[in-house]
């Protein structure tokens, strides 16, 4: 019997945005460096002005690998913004096939194999999987259970799993880079929200965007209370502006956290002025996250499942108030920036 003959792989580049990472950044570099992929690998952290070891750690880990096949380099991103990271790394990046890593995300160790299977498989321009949140402490825990549960997050595929298929978007991401040049890659006035409006243009375009619960991100939660309320309330204004962005991109699940503001404030303000009624509202919601915070904590220390309900109600009431505070003037600026799809010489 004949041998079948070796495949040669595509050529890899890696490209992480950085900011204040001093705490994941080398654990990151290392999943990525421990990849089980044949193929050429690249590393480029794109590095924002931070207040911690962050370069410093960055410099080592060049240092450690620069007479290896898998080379680390950096380039600064001096505005500190994700998107603007990411332009300068695919940038200053050489390779067909670009994964997108954060740098307190941690992946498997078939990640890029997989992925890169896939993109022949589907014939997509973009796959990425679950954003599989995992703690190193009681609080994390409890973070990590509200991430990964519906009651927290809805129904999300990349949070929650879901069978493999077509998806809007995806978490983090692999790409062809002819897919990112023809677009002109991130926009960089999504301060978050850069993921979606991407994918959104490679759809218009043509493209397919694929999610696959074979790839997965390990990823760390926000280390205290006050960390996870920025980060949704981030995430609820930035959904706000993409909804006026792109009208019908809204549903259900959205609308949500901010009519649960909405409904526990008017109930909070009746109950206190005007009958005790007006509580029924405020309490049957703590009812609700803490009768979902059981089966959320599941197989958790008491600590951290005595802490669940805190984190669901950090992200609903946080999001829900970025989602009704995102003012108008930053759509309206984000949409004066607006890059038409561009479609290939196919089309």
């Amino acid at each position: 019997m004949n041998a079948k003959p070796d495949v040669q792989l595509p050529a890899v580049s890696v490209i992480m945005p950085v900011l204040n990472e001093e705490r994941h950044l080398r654990g990151a570099v290392q999943a990525i460096l421990a990849q089980e992929y044949a193929g050429e690998m690249e590393v480029v952290i794109a590095i924002g002005p931070s207040a911690d070891r962050t370069e410093e750690i960055a410099a080592q880990l060049v240092a450690e690998t620069a007479s290896g096949n898998k080379r680390v380099h950096t380039v600064p991103n001096p505005s500190g913004r994700t998107p603007a990271a990411l332009n300068a790394a695919i940038k200053a990046s050489r390779h067909p096939i670009v994964v997108r890593v954060d740098g307190h995300g941690m992946l498997s160790p078939n990640y890029i194999a997989t992925a890169v299977r896939l993109l022949e498989e589907t014939g997509a321009q973009n796959v990425g999987g679950i954003m599989h949140a995992e703690g190193e402490n009681d609080w994390e825990h409890a973070v990590a259970a509200a991430m990964t549960s519906k009651i927290g997050v809805g129904n999300a595929a990349f949070h929650t799993g879901g069978q493999a298929g077509p998806a809007e978007t995806v978490y983090l991401g692999v790409f062809r880079r002819a897919a990112l040049e023809q677009q002109g890659g991130y926009n960089e006035e999504f301060v978050r929200a850069q993921d979606w409006e991407l994918n959104f243009r490679i759809r218009e375009a043509g493209g397919l965007i694929w999610f696959s619960p074979e790839l997965k991100v390990s990823y760390r939660p926000r280390p205290s209370v006050k960390a996870l309320a920025k980060q949704y309330k981030d995430y609820g204004r930035w959904r706000h502006v993409v909804a006026r962005y792109h009208e019908g991109s809204i549903n259900l699940r959205y609308l949500a956290p901010p009519t649960a503001v909405c409904a526990i404030a008017a109930g909070l303000v009746v109950g206190a002025a005007l009958t005790p009624l007006g509580f029924v509202i405020p309490g049957g919601y703590l009812a609700a996250i803490v009768a979902g915070s059981l089966p959320a904590g599941k197989g958790l220390p008491p600590k951290a499942r005595l802490q669940i309900p805190v984190a669901l109600a950090t992200m609903h009431m946080s999001w829900g108030f970025g989602f009704l505070t995102s003012p108008k003037a930053l759509a309206r600026k984000v949409i004066a920036s607006r890059r038409p799809a561009v479609l290939s010489d196919t089309h």
